[in-house]
């Protein structure tokens, strides 16, 4: 039994398509479907590159020679790619660990390349294989994570915290592959609950892990963990996960309960074994994206200045709160007009009369957050972070959101995770709904997850959607 999601679960994300409660039984067992998604990802790597290596050889052995050196090596960065994502294929996509992956097998298989015998391994041949690779692999893990290997049954263990409101959110998204199996609680009187059919009690709970072969437990209280725990102990050589509420809605939805969350979750953000971010990394990531993309747009940024000009001043100051909770002043391009707030600080709501027609355009293609690049140049922002949010707006958010402070552990963001899952917000709710995201990025910040984030981000910028 694992106390918690293995590598192999998080990283390679061995699971699948959903199945509904009573479905019939499939053609081939689970662990049938695991072994062909294993050899498949070594397949998926092994045909592109046999095919490559034999088109640059001179003998046939040689390219043999190559090929395996090559899968091993390709092999070997995809896995640590997914593990440094530190989560599931359903929450960011295939694509950007993939992409992640395959580039770093082309630095790892370059050196080695040289040593080669019989083969003719060009700058272009290297670019081959490294496309070759990203595609056959990012489509395979799109194939695993709708099969049937990627399923997972799901035995949820008291309803009293949450619980019922873990099953109601497995049941509006059926897309993720999750079969709720049933519900262990000693305080129900009825045989369902939201639906899930109520299968016993805690003192029950050996007898129907037995005979129904959950490959995850969701303890949702202290008091079921509590009571819970020594059963599954019993059983650990069985093989299955067991996992806390907070832990289940990361996994599965990449957000977490607030409302659910006590102060020891936050534990695990500085916990000796996280997986590190290091501030450098994160930095040298904000500098390098920050200046490619003010060179990129350096050419509009005067249009748009001249544009705003024409109706009053073009760049709009405001202050906001960084990490630690620190002001610093923000800059846009402005949007609204000159006399917005008249009387102090409004939320911004959705088809906001105060916004310009210009400004509408800006903030669908969100042309109006580029001067924040010269904060993140000043390090005052982060390229992926929390959004930062008004000084005027603090008491209000930290009275009626739960945890709503710790945002501050990092630097706010130009984008961010719950911008591109929850878009823009114009209330305390909304805000609270956003940090469910936030605090999951918390934890799981990394190389691959901001990539993975500004990726989403410029598909919204090319839909416009959650724009205000």
């Amino acid at each position: 039994m694992n106390s918690q999601f293995t590598d192999a679960d998080v990283a390679v994300a061995e699971a699948t398509a959903p199945l509904s409660v009573a479905a019939s039984a499939p053609a081939i067992s689970y662990q049938t479907a695991l072994w062909i998604a294993r050899l498949g990802r070594v397949g998926a790597l092994w045909l592109p590159i046999s095919t490559i290596c034999l088109a640059h050889s001179t003998n046939s052995w040689a390219a043999l020679q190559a090929t395996i050196l090559f899968v091993v090596c390709w092999k070997a960065a995809l896995r640590r790619s997914y593990s440094d994502a530190s989560v599931t294929v359903w929450t960011i996509g295939s694509a950007v660990p993939a992409a992640v992956g395959a580039v770093t097998g082309a630095l790892l298989v370059t050196p080695l390349a040289v040593w080669a015998p019989g083969l003719s391994i060009t700058g272009r041949t290297l670019l081959e294989l490294t496309v070759a690779v990203f595609l056959t692999s990012t489509v395979w893990e799109a194939m695993v994570a709708r099969s049937l290997a990627a399923r997972r049954r799901i035995l949820v263990v008291g309803t009293a915290a949450g619980g019922v409101g873990l099953l109601e959110d497995v049941s509006l998204a059926p897309e993720l592959p999750f079969e709720v199996i049933g519900v262990v609680d000693d305080e129900r009187g009825s045989d369902h609950v939201a639906g899930v059919p109520l299968l016993g009690t805690v003192q029950d709970l050996s007898a129907i892990i037995l005979e129904h072969k959950p490959q995850i437990v969701v303890l949702t209280d202290d008091r079921s963990r509590a009571e819970a725990f020594s059963h599954l102990l019993e059983l650990g050589h069985i093989g299955f996960s067991v996992v806390g509420l907070p832990e289940f809605y990361e996994y599965a939805f990449g957000r977490l309960p607030v409302r659910a969350l006590t102060p020891l979750w936050f534990m695990g953000i500085l916990h000796l074994y996280r997986r590190p971010y290091s501030q450098a990394s994160k930095r040298a990531f904000d500098l390098g994206v920050a200046l490619v993309a003010a060179l990129l747009v350096a050419p509009i940024l005067p249009i748009l200045w001249l544009a705003v000009r024409r109706t009053g001043p073009a760049i709009f100051k405001q202050v906001r709160l960084g990490a630690g909770g620190k002001p610093f002043v923000i800059y846009k391009f402005r949007t609204m007009r000159v006399d917005a707030e008249p009387n102090g600080a409004v939320w911004a709501a959705e088809h906001d009369p105060r916004v310009t027609k210009l400004g509408c355009f800006m903030r669908k293609s969100r042309l109006d957050e580029l001067p924040q690049l010269w904060n993140v140049l000043k390090g005052e922002m982060s390229i992926v972070g929390p959004r930062p949010e008004r000084p005027e707006f603090v008491a209000e958010l930290e009275n009626e959101v739960p945890f709503w402070g710790r945002r501050h552990l990092v630097k706010p963001g130009i984008t961010g995770w719950a911008q591109v899952r929850r878009g823009y917000t114009s209330d305390a709710a909304g805000t609270g709904d956003k940090l469910s995201y936030d605090l999951w990025y918390l934890r799981h910040r990394s190389l691959v997850v901001d990539l993975a984030i500004c990726a989403k981000t410029v598909s919204t910028l090319l839909t416009g959607s959650g724009a205000r």
